[in-house]
């Protein structure tokens, strides 16, 4: 990153970025997510610090895994997936886009996890073009 952040604006920008998300370390131990009064995948607070494995439902974990393992490897830098997932007032099917990156040093050493996760049902609806301000 060119540039230092204070804390505090760093803070602000991973509460405001339209991308919720959360961060494992190389032993796949849970350290951090953003927008946890707002998540599409709500997790107790008391997850911080514990393994990955207790975020996950059951038939997906394997996958997960299978993915982190790979990241470990050097064999994958990335996972892109989306789903169709009840969600809102409605429980209205919306389109869920899920993003995994491999977090590396400089040296390309394996350093964690960071899953993105976002709604783009309203993405998909874009036509044309808009304009600033307009």
């Amino acid at each position: 990153m060119i540039g230092n952040l204070p804390q505090n604006i760093l803070e602000a920008v991973l509460e405001t970025i339209p991308i919720e998300f959360s961060v494992i370390d190389d032993k796949e131990q849970v350290l951090a997510w953003n927008k946890h009064e707002t998540r599409i995948f709500k997790r107790p607070t008391a997850v911080v610090g514990k393994n990955v494995k207790n975020c996950h439902p059951k038939k997906s974990l394997a996958k997960v895994e299978q993915i982190i393992q790979e990241m470990k490897q050097g064999k994958r830098d990335k996972a892109q997936f989306w789903i169709d997932l009840p969600n809102g007032p409605n429980s209205t099917k919306q389109k869920v886009l899920i993003e995994y990156y491999a977090l590396r040093d400089p040296n390309g050493k394996y350093l964690g996890c960071l899953e993105a996760s976002q709604n783009i049902g309203k993405l998909q609806s874009i036509t044309g073009e808009k304009r600033l301000l307009d």
